[in-house]
């Protein structure tokens, strides 16, 4: 089976680090040969490059550039692959048409996140609308995010995000990291994701802030980067400043969760958390906003602790209780490893992806 993967770009990203991650497995599968087309030369996961996979460049001039139809087609005329698999909403509606028009099985992988409620008329709504009913295959990282864009499922498929631990087996001492960012607190809490709108950094802070206001032997940080970072700074109090870091982006994000003793993740919309993942396995215990896919993710009350969207005031109480409760913290994170270990493994995606593959040719017979 040849598999075209086609994603807008590999910047720092949720969908991007899965993508490259499923191409690391798919990779050590011999009935399965892939091949990636990307719309830039940006790229943050730079491991892509050392697969054995070939790339393909159809840069875009501008978000909706119409030549990339074109670009597609002939890539695709020429390569032939037996599936188009796309990874965001642009790509799904640059890639109809061609599907189509060549005869190719079309995976539509835009739902990577689930919204408590998908606008009229927004983008994602009109582009689930325009793709969904030429997909052959919808599928989604979460089974929150098929019912939030109301795909038909009798087409959709849920396949949960993997985690990889052979990324965890070489990381930086934890001193060297503490070191490095001047953290000299006995505890570390942090929060790993873009500063953009489906994360809510503000509920973070104020969560952060508050439990401050009780202890003075936490550090807070917030790992990430994007266009509301500046936004997000001026909202701490000076006398906070020198607990609540922000980090930027950063390459080594694991080394740097290794120190935390709890993962937060405040977040407006969410499909399976990257992040919430890398907590896990490495068993910190998780604080997480309780919306979208991390239900699917964490269990309450044993892997870690769901609040409602935008309660700062629960959500830094159960932070509290964690850093109080060290072996409540502890049992929680181990409890959350397993379950990364044993529900949310590598292996176990790349296997249901080769099985929807298979399926997806099989129903063409």
């Amino acid at each position: 089976m040849k598999i075209l993967h086609f994603i807008d770009c590999l910047r720092s990203g949720g969908k991007e680090r899965q993508m490259v991650e499923l191409l690391k497995a798919l990779s050590l599968k011999e009935e399965v040969t892939c091949e990636l087309a990307v719309m830039s030369h940006d790229i943050h996961y730079r491991d892509v490059k050392r697969l054995n996979i070939r790339m393909h460049y159809l840069i875009r001039n501008s978000a909706k550039d119409p030549r990339v139809f074109l670009k597609l087609y002939s890539l695709c005329k020429k390569i032939r692959p037996d599936i188009l698999h796309s990874w965001n909403s642009m790509t799904s509606v640059y890639a109809i048409a061609v599907t189509k028009a060549l005869g190719i099985k079309f995976i539509n992988g835009m739902i990577r996140d689930a919204p408590s409620e998908l606008k009229l008329f927004s983008e994602a709504w009109i582009r689930s609308k325009l793709t969904f009913p030429f997909s052959d295959i919808i599928v989604s990282n979460s089974r929150a995010g098929i019912e939030s864009y109301r795909a038909t499922m009798a087409r959709s498929f849920c396949i949960h995000n993997g985690f990889d631990f052979d990324r965890i087996d070489d990381l930086e001492d934890g001193d060297i990291v503490r070191k490095k960012f001047g953290i000299d607190s006995g505890k570390v809490v942090g929060m790993v994701g873009t500063f953009w709108k489906n994360k809510d950094y503000g509920t973070y802070i104020k969560a952060a802030q508050m439990v401050l206001q009780q202890r003075a032997d936490v550090t807070f940080l917030a790992v990430g980067d994007g266009e509301n970072l500046n936004r997000c700074k001026s909202m701490v109090l000076p006398q906070f400043r020198s607990r609540i870091k922000f980090l930027g982006r950063q390459e080594d994000v694991e080394s740097i969760i290794n120190i935390f003793d709890i993962g937060v993740l405040a977040t407006y919309t969410e499909g399976i958390s990257n992040s919430i993942m890398e907590y896990m396995a490495l068993s910190q215990p998780v604080v997480a906003t309780q919306g979208g896919g991390t239900r699917e993710l964490v269990i309450d009350g044993v892997t870690g602790f769901l609040v409602q969207q935008g309660n700062y005031s629960d959500m830094g109480k159960r932070i509290l209780e964690l850093l109080q409760d060290e072996e409540l913290a502890t049992a929680m994170g181990q409890a959350g490893r397993e379950r990364i270990r044993t529900e949310f493994s590598l292996e176990r995606m790349a296997d249901a992806y080769v099985g929807l593959y298979r399926r997806t040719l099989q129903d063409s017979l």
